[in-house]
């Protein structure tokens, strides 16, 4: 990715990772030209990424949910972990830190963000409750049924819905 950046930027991030981590204000440096199209275009891949995994696990709890037979229980059990680990995890931090730079590099306000930082919030904890039920499955203690994994399924699409809206057509 550091081919893409131009070497203004790249000193940005350095500076600006610096700035940060000693609690330090912004020197007032930004990135300019087509730099936000490639951080928006990472933002939304990885975006793109943790929302499959959000639709995906709790589908994989409904059929986990429905499984009768220990060969298949230990399957999902995999795949769980994996899909959470190998993409979950990572897509969700991948789209936060390319969020915050947009924000903090490129100096995104309004009240429309505020409103998006909180379905972030919300959706972060809505990740850490998936990975808390994943452990419910592990150790084989699973206390709701697959009709509630069904309902909980929904829950991302709506958080995705009011994001996609907020971001697009900031209405406020």
């Amino acid at each position: 990715m550091a081919a893409v950046l131009s070497s203004g930027c790249r000193t940005w991030v350095r500076s600006s990772i610096h700035d940060v981590l000693l609690h330090r204000p912004r020197s007032g440096a930004r990135c300019t030209g087509g730099n936000v199209l490639w951080v928006k275009a990472f933002h939304l891949v990885f975006m793109v990424t943790w929302f499959a995994g959000l639709f995906y696990l709790p589908r994989l709890f409904v059929y986990h949910a429905m499984a009768e037979d220990a060969l298949s229980r230990e399957r999902f059990k995999v795949m769980e972990r994996k899909l959470y680990y190998g993409i979950m995890a990572p897509g969700a931090l991948l789209t936060i830190l390319f969020g915050a730079w947009l924000w903090l590099g490129y100096g995104r306000t309004g009240a429309w963000l505020h409103a998006k930082l909180v379905l972030v919030a919300i959706l972060v904890a809505y990740h850490l409750w998936c990975g808390k039920l994943m452990g419910d499955f592990r150790r084989d203690r699973n206390t709701h049924s697959h009709v509630w994994y069904r309902w909980f399924n929904e829950f991302p699409v709506v958080i995705l819905l009011l994001s996609v809206i907020l971001a697009v057509v900031k209405p406020f």
